[in-house]
């Protein structure tokens, strides 16, 4: 984080590296928003999906880009609350046709913004 950038603009950063590493299947730039111990939780095509980041990386690099370069990823922050070194955020993206609503934890640790934990919604 340099001297003129705030947690907000960091955290936003990491939430276009996720969104992107994503879409992109870019598996070290989605790699990089994530905690190596985070969880992605929620159901997906009916069932209850409990996710290891290595499990969410190996998936999205598997069934690669789903944009081309040059592409616009859809997304947007719905709401964002920081206290200290905790931060909570809400984001709406679409991946591969469908739309998702993502809560995600992060910490700061070391300096470092982290996603810890996804909880997320596919909408129907």
């Amino acid at each position: 984080m340099t001297a003129h950038e705030t947690d907000q603009d960091v955290i936003q950063r990491v939430v276009r590296d996720y969104v992107e590493g994503m879409v992109f299947a870019d598996e070290h730039r989605l790699r990089s928003a994530f905690h190596p111990q985070c969880r992605i939780i929620g159901h997906f095509q009916g069932e209850l999906e409990w996710l290891s980041v290595d499990d969410f990386a190996g998936a999205i690099r598997d069934a690669g880009p789903v944009l081309a370069e040059g592409e616009k990823p859809v997304w947007a922050i719905q709401a964002l609350d920081i206290t200290g070194d905790a931060a909570s955020l809400k984001v709406v993206d679409d991946y591969a046709d469908m739309r998702f609503t993502d809560y995600l934890s992060l910490l700061k640790i070391g300096g470092r913004w982290s996603i810890i934990n996804k909880l997320y919604y596919l909408h129907d």
